[in-house]
This record gives C-alpha cells, structure tokens and sequence, in this order.
C-alpha cells in the first residue's frame, strides 16, 4: 500500500482497496449467468466462433427424429406412406445439416426446410420432422437471419398448402384426400410460435450483449480512472520529497567550501528524503505485485498540516497557517491536504520567496483554502501549468469543487481552492 511520511496510507488505498473489495465480494451475488446470460448461451456463443462444433446435440436430435418418425410411422401406417430407406436417408440429411446451424444458418435453414418439404411431399408420416426445421428456424433468428429464417418457414408452410390441397392427386400416397384447414390453421400457429420464441431468444440475447459491452466499457472506464489516481497519488506524494532533495542539493552544492557544517545539514536532509521516497516507491510496487493489501490507517488529511509545515521548513520554506479546518469527509479530507502540499512544493520549486501563508475557512457549504507567495517567480513555468496544478484541479472538480491558481496583482502566486462539505453526506451514505 501506498503511504505518506509517517507510515499513513494515501487516497490511492481507498479508492484500490475498494474496488479489490467489491470483486471479491461480488462473488457473493445473484449467480454470474443472470447477469451474463445462462451457461448455454456461452457455449452458444463458442460455437458461433468456430470454437466448438455442436455435435452432441446434433447426433441426439437425429436419433430422436428417427426414432420419433419410426413411432410415427406405426402410428400413421393406413394414412400415410411407409417410411423406407429414401425416408430415413431424407431424415438424416434434415438433421445432420444441423451440425452447420452455427456456422452457415441460412443455408441450413432452407436445407432443413427443402428436406421437409420433400419428406412431406413423398407422402412420409408426419412426426418430429417439423423439430429440424424449427431448429434451423431458432438458430436463423438469434444469429441475425430474421428474412431468411422467416422466407424458409414460410416456404415451407406455403409447400405444404400446396401439397395438402392441390397436389395431393398426384403425390404419395394414393387415394390420400385433402388435408383439413383446421389442421392448417394448428400448423400455422406453431410456424408463429416457433418463430415468436426465436425473436424473443434474439432480444435476449442481443440485450445480454449490450450489457457486456456496457460492463466492458465501464470495467475499462474504472481501470482508467484507478490508472489515474495512481499516477496522481505518485506524483503528490513523490514531488514534495524531490523537491526538497533538490532544493537541499543546491544549497550543498553553494555552501560545500564555505560553509561546510550547513552543507553537511543539507545533505543530511537529501539523505532522510531520499530514504522516505525510496520507500514511498517500494510500497507502491509491492502494492502492484500483490494486490489486497487493506490500510492500517486511515489517508492523510488537513489533521497533518503541522506535519506538511515542518517538511517544508526543512526545504527552506516558512510557512504561516490561519484558521482551524472542519470535520471533514475522507475523501474531502485527502483532497484539501494534497492541494496543500502541492501548492507549498510549487512554491519551493518555483518561487523565489521562503515564505508562504496557508489560509483555511469554512462556512456549511463549502471549504476555501487560499495558498500565498510572494514570488518572484525562479523559472518560465513558475506558473504551474504542469501535471500538479492539473492534479489539483482533477481532485477539486471530483467533488465538485474549483481551482483558481495565477500570478497576484501585487506580485507572487495564489492557490485559491473551494470544496464543497455536502460531499460528506454522499460518502457517509455508502
């Protein structure tokens, strides 16, 4: 985990641990098919990409379908033609195309629908034949062939009009007579049943889709922002050690043969930030390798103001704090104190002044922090245009606050930043 000097964790914690935990615990949930759609729809979608061929349930349907037209068969014996070797092959085709539903469902479709279509002419019993054909049908439809599926049932029924009231002179078997529109009409009703359950299969899982494209895209929007705030922790919590390194470095360098005791102080305090920030990075590392790890404290906040001062008197730095801040919300909390530090380390990078003044107010709505310097500037960039200043902004406008940072009219640089302390009622509600 990632902490701050004094052992403390940072806001990068909270916001990584939390996340940790909501995985873990939502294992503990509805189970995972109701919210990615039921475990045949995932192998549905495996053999759709040529993962899998689906075999098994090929070879179980044309068994029944055989089986159940032999049953028919019996059944049927004075009514309809016997079911021969050119019935069975007929069958077998129907089902066995069945294996390419995944892969080509048009074609398979209209195969199924063909062979039907000659099974019935042949004056074969009716039995599980329909079964293919509504197979074909279902897979058709959830793949996206709506016309086809539709034109190929259609075809079809329109067939079998055709062979059961015109055509049945002249087709197998002899002295048949024509087929009662009422069994029409039942055969109709499972052509738009069939049809009905396959559009419905298709809505469904279409909006299964859309809602792992939606769970992607926020799964990607989360790692986005987690990648983020950890690049903005590291820099809050490194570039106020580096800063002081380097402002200590100087003065090592300038003070080396004249005065070698404050030398000696300086590196002093280049060798204690160096540690705390190498340690800083080991933390941050380890929390990388082996992810959840839960704080043992809780995130910096303005309570270790007293702390940030004392870090920048030993870079060079008076600093001059007005006011009392409030009770505040964690998240509110790390934000004020990261404003803060980033503001003071600007001021030892790029101000000529060694004295700076942090002001606090507060009413019931809102936190103003206001960080002075009385310049001059010491670079070009004085003015903050670089990932800190941006790291503020991110965190004030997260909760809804603001930041104002530019030149004084009277010279030197102001911070002014405004939170807003309803934050603490949302946060306390989760």
């Amino acid at each position: 985990m990632i902490t701050t000097p004094g052992g403390r964790p940072s806001g990068l914690v909270t916001s990584s641990v939390a996340v940790m935990e909501e995985q873990r615990v939502s294992g503990g949930g509805p189970p995972q098919w109701w919210r990615h759609g039921p475990p045949w729809l995932n192998r549905w979608n495996e053999e759709e990409r040529g993962a899998r061929w689906p075999w098994r349930s090929t070879v179980l349907l044309t068994v029944f379908v055989l089986i159940g037209s032999n049953y028919a068969a019996h059944q049927q014996v004075h009514e309809r033609a016997e079911l021969n070797a050119f019935a069975r092959v007929l069958l077998i085709v129907g089902s066995g195309l069945l294996l390419w539903r995944q892969r080509h469902p048009v074609v398979v479709v209209f195969g199924t629908s063909a062979a039907a279509m000659v099974y019935l002419g042949a004056g074969f019993p009716y039995g599980p034949v329909f079964l293919t054909v509504a197979l074909a049908c279902f897979s058709a439809v959830v793949a996206g062939y709506r016309r086809a599926a539709w034109g190929a049932v259609g075809m079809l029924w329109a067939g079998h009009v055709l062979m059961s009231h015109w055509l049945y002179r002249w087709l197998p078997p002899s002295g048949d007579s024509a087929v009662a529109w009422g069994q029409e009409i039942v055969v109709a009703t499972w052509v738009v049943a069939i049809v009905a359950v396959a559009e419905l299969a298709r809505t469904r899982r279409e909006q299964w889709a859309r809602d792992r494209a939606e769970r992607a895209q926020a799964a990607k929007r989360r790692a986005d922002e987690e990648r983020l705030k950890m690049a903005r922790e590291l820099h809050d919590v490194l570039a106020h050690s580096i800063s002081v390194i380097n402002v200590q470095a100087g003065v090592g360098l300038a003070l080396l043969d004249s005065d070698p005791e404050q030398a000696r102080t300086a590196l002093t305090t280049i060798k204690a930030a160096s540690k705390e920030a190498l340690g800083e990075v080991r933390q941050v590392l380890d929390t990388l390798r082996t992810p959840g790890d839960v704080p043992r404290a809780p995130a910096p906040g303005l309570d270790r103001l007293p702390e940030l001062v004392e870090q920048a008197g030993s870079a060079g730095l008076t600093v001059d704090v007005e006011g009392e801040p409030p009770r505040l919300a964690p998240g509110t909390d790390l934000a004020a104190f990261r404003i803060v530090q980033e503001a003071l380390t600007n001021v030892v990078r790029h101000s000529g002044s060694r004295h700076a003044r942090v002001r606090l107010a507060h009413d019931k709505r809102e936190l103003r922090l206001r960080i002075d310097d009385d310049g001059p500037a010491t670079g070009a960039d004085a003015g903050g245009s670089g990932n800190g200043l941006a790291g503020m902004r991110e965190r004030a406008a997260a909760l809804g606050g603001t930041i104002e940072a530019g030149p004084r009219p009277d010279g030197g640089f102001r911070v002014l930043a405004v939170l807003p302390l309803k934050v603490k009622a949302k946060e306390d509600d989760r």
